[in-house]
């Protein structure tokens, strides 16, 4: 029988668009909004148990392997701005305290995003990781999951023993992916050894809606990177690729390959035969983007010719996912616009507009000036709404993406205006699950077109239920197109999209 450890368990995530005009506060990571708040001690498994959430897969692994979990401090944020000094300082100075209360133990997990920025960090993670590594020593095993658009540099690499990313976007394998980064550091820690290491960084970055492992060229490159981990012998023990966040005006920006190897060699082999898949993929990282007039009259088109299924359009460039406000109304304003037949859009995050509505009840109409209030240059949509349906924002995902995720979205609304639908919510959350529309009483597959503020995480509930989905390149902060930034900090050599 194996030897049974001790195992801390800890998390930090947050993804950072440095383009985005609000920042993390301290206060949201303590209400977590579509994420489980602030927790410590035994309350974090209470706060992710059955949720898909890569602490959620390391500790009930961890438990299934005999071991002991010994659980610190963990937080999480919705995508935004830098991180606020204030919320990273406080946050360690939880961990710190909290690492040295636990008493011995013989490996920590840590639950990271792996694309943090904080307002005196461009690498959030790699300074976690280096503090920890001031307490714990250089001999404690410390392994990470990561998010799959981790933009991941030399310095979070040294620190830790092995760094695990997802394999699927939307990431359906959250669980999964904190289950293996366990079950690894569990083998790191029994045996002793460390695993040999090889980090290799692409030169081009990966427009988030192409990155999608439901699509190639993503699609094929990590069926490779699965297969590559399995090979005869295990000789490697864990080989990733992350995507990367493009929305990130850091050095390390971009995809990055992680192998750890029995050997050197092994490593190396396995890292440099995914960067030769990426290289060769390259000119296959793109695709078409429709500006919002001709999004919709495309989808109605569809609807005319009789589709039988919602036509979906993603409002990419507003998905709360990648560090937006969510409450542009540009695709919005072309539906009314063409008076889309059996139209809902969501999620478009107003609190002033969900409360109003409250105020008045529903069946009542109300002027409002909805949503264009948290990014400089964007207008509402002033109109009178139809007030169709209240909710209280509290209810559990149920798809494959959210799936078990406990939702505490606020006051929320479902308007109407010249026949489009538009659920509205207090807190931003991207409509990832089939469950955020149902909770105003929208049946998703009974739509003709759905306005989706999400990139990417949409396609886990919504592409299967889809006639056809149109990425749509309607204002926002989180560009569909990284050239169009303005860089400043990036390495040079990096492209900033893919060369076609």
């Amino acid at each position: 029988m194996a030897k049974r450890m001790r195992i801390a368990v800890a998390g930090f995530q947050h993804e950072t668009n440095t383009f985005a005009p609000v920042k993390a506060t301290w206060d949201d990571f303590v209400a977590g909004g579509g994420w489980p708040g602030l927790s410590r001690g035994a309350r974090i498994a209470e706060a992710v148990e059955g949720a898909n959430l890569p602490a959620a897969g390391a500790i009930e692994a961890l438990e299934d392997m005999g071991h002991e979990v010994v659980p610190l401090t963990w937080a999480a944020a919705s995508p935004s701005a830098q991180v606020t000094r204030d919320a990273f300082e406080r946050f360690w100075a939880m961990l710190s305290e909290d690492l040295r209360q636990a008493g011995g133990f013989e490996a920590l997990y840590l639950d990271l995003h792996g694309a943090m920025v904080t307002e005196h960090l461009d690498d959030g993670e790699a300074e976690l990781l280096a503090r920890l590594r001031g307490l714990v020593g250089a001999k404690l095993p410390i392994v990470a999951s990561l998010d799959l658009h981790a933009n991941v540099g030399p310095e979070m690499v040294r620190h830790a023993d092995a760094l695990v990313a997802y394999r699927t976007y939307p990431h359906v394998d959250m669980a999964a992916t904190g289950a293996r980064a366990a079950r690894l550091l569990a083998e790191i820690a029994a045996s002793g050894r460390r695993p040999a290491k090889a980090f290799r960084q692409v030169p081009f970055l990966v427009p988030l809606t192409w990155q999608t492992s439901f699509t190639e060229p993503a699609k094929g490159i990590y069926e490779q990177v699965i297969a590559g981990e399995g090979g005869p012998g295990r000789k490697v023990a864990g080989l990733s690729l992350n995507m990367g966040f493009p929305l990130a005006d850091i050095a390390h920006c971009g995809p990055s390959i992680l192998a750890y190897g029995a050997e050197q060699r092994d490593a190396d082999a396995a890292a440099d035969d995914v960067l030769k898949l990426m290289l060769d993929s390259e000119s296959a990282f793109a695709g078409r983007l429709y500006d919002p007039d001709e999004a919709v009259k495309t989808a109605m088109s569809i609807v005319a010719r009789g589709a039988t299924r919602p036509v979906v359009l993603a409002d990419t460039q507003d998905n709360s996912g990648g560090g937006a406000p969510s409450d542009s109304v540009g695709l919005l304003e072309a539906l009314v616009r063409h008076r889309a037949p059996g139209a809902a859009l969501g999620l478009l995050c107003d609190p002033e507009s969900a409360q109003a509505a409250h105020r008045v009840g529903a069946g009542a109409e109300i002027r409002l000036k909805l949503g264009g209030k948290r990014v400089p240059g964007h207008k509402p949509l002033e109109a009178v709404f139809k007030v169709l349906r209240l909710g209280d924002g509290r209810f559990t995902g149920t798809g494959p993406f959210y799936g078990g995720m406990r939702m505490q979205l606020g006051h929320m609304a479902l308007l109407e205006l010249a026949g489009v639908k538009v659920a509205v919510s207090s807190r931003k959350v991207q409509l990832a699950d089939q469950a955020i529309f149902r909770h105003l009483g929208v049946e998703p597959t009974e739509q003709k077109i759905l306005g989706l503020k999400s990139s990417v995480h949409y396609r886990a509930d919504f592409q299967p239920i889809a006639e056809e989905i149109l990425v749509v390149e309607a204002p926002g902060v989180v560009h569909a197109d990284p050239a169009k930034l303005d860089w400043t900090k990036l390495r040079p050599g990096v492209r900033t999209s893919p060369r076609v």
